[in-house]
């Protein structure tokens, strides 16, 4: 399983908190390309809900990861 922020872009409007089936259905249902379902589909089912994107991709980049000032802009 491996992530990019283009593939994760695509959870960033998922119905969180959330299973790993009905992440799996919202990703069919936007249109995700496949590599989102495949990712999805290798997550373990404990049955437990995913409450972001960082549950799945812990080192998902926060917004404070980014160095710029919004201010600037």
């Amino acid at each position: 399983m491996y992530w990019t922020l283009e593939l994760a872009s695509y959870l960033e409007e998922a119905p969180w908190p959330a299973t790993k089936d009905e992440l799996i259905d919202y990703a069919i249902r936007s249109g995700a390309p496949a590599e989102v379902i495949d990712n999805l589909e290798e997550l373990e089912d404990d049955g437990e809900l995913h409450e972001s994107i960082e549950d799945i991709w812990p080192d998902y980049p926060r917004h404070d990861d980014f160095f710029f000032n919004e201010d600037e802009y």
